[in-house]
């Protein structure tokens, strides 16, 4: 891949697919007006993981911070997003730390070990579900876009849990929005195998990555929005684009992708995923 430097005042000016790595919303500052068809994108959740990145979104000292900081990732992104377009957002929840402060290791996922949390929001207790997702949805709504699905994303092989007070998650969501009233999708593309409307509970299994050591978006979660939401030869946005995989589905089915993220190691894996790509990486500036 070819790589180039631009600083943050450049215009930028897209015409293939390009994975920008650098900070989300001053890489979308620099993006044109109405430029993606649809945003597919599961960004950092609160409190889970530490990337020892500096400005990463996922480690804000409280909750309403990072709400907030991705509401203001979104809203650049709308601007972007086609008046027709859609996004797609993945988003888990969590439990509160009870002012651990840490998490110790675990051997099945290495990255999980943290030495730095987030401690229990204003209002709620040890123990609680924080119920991010929602929170999120609602605040996304409140900003101006249009909540026009919930979608639950059942895990038949999801990661077990030593817990015995509680069910064990098998579950996140996947939330569908639109700029306006109106939007391109297109159902029968993604219809169920008996024909009918597609339904809101989707079993997908999740994917593991060895490079990146942790499960990633899985790209049967990508597709059928892919599917439905864009026609070949669009671009598809993905902010958060870690190593790559929305990129991928988007080669598969001959859209074309805008990945922006912030770790270097994931733009690294991103490129070598996306080798047949002939898109470039652009390094923003700081």
């Amino acid at each position: 891949m070819q790589t180039t430097k631009i600083s943050r005042d450049a215009a930028i000016t897209i015409r293939d697919s390009v994975i920008f790595e650098g900070d989300a919303l001053t890489v979308l500052q620099r993006l044109p007006d109405q430029h993606a068809q649809c945003i597919v994108t599961s960004p950092p959740y609160w409190g889970l993981r530490d990337y020892n990145i500096d400005d990463q979104i996922g480690l804000e000292p409280t909750l309403p911070q990072f709400i907030n900081s991705l509401v203001s990732v979104f809203r650049e992104a709308r601007r972007v997003l086609r008046d027709d377009g859609v996004l797609w957002l993945n988003i888990g929840d969590g439990f509160t730390s009870g002012n651990r402060g840490w998490r110790a290791p675990d051997k099945k996922n290495p990255a999980r070990a943290m030495t730095v949390r987030p401690n229990t929001p204003e209002g709620l207790k040890r123990k609680d579900l924080l119920g991010i997702p929602w929170r999120l949805a609602f605040a996304l709504q409140d900003d101006g876009w249009y909540l026009r699905a919930d979608i639950i994303w059942n895990k038949p092989n999801a990661m077990p849990e030593s817990v015995r007070d509680r069910p064990t998650r098998s579950h996140e969501y996947l939330f569908m929005f639109s700029k306006q009233e109106q939007y391109v999708y297109d159902r029968e593309t993604v219809k169920e195998a008996n024909g009918r409307n597609r339904r809101s509970v989707w079993d997908i299994n999740t994917s593991p990555f060895p490079g990146a050591h942790f499960a990633t978006f899985p790209k049967k979660l990508v597709e059928p929005c892919l599917k439905a939401t864009t026609r070949p030869g669009d671009f598809v946005l993905d902010p958060f684009f870690g190593s790559g995989t929305v990129g991928l589905v988007a080669q598969q089915l001959r859209r074309k992708y805008i990945g922006i993220e912030l770790n270097p190691a994931y733009v690294a894996l991103a490129a070598d995923r996306l080798k047949t790509s002939s898109g470039s990486i652009v390094r923003m500036a700081a």
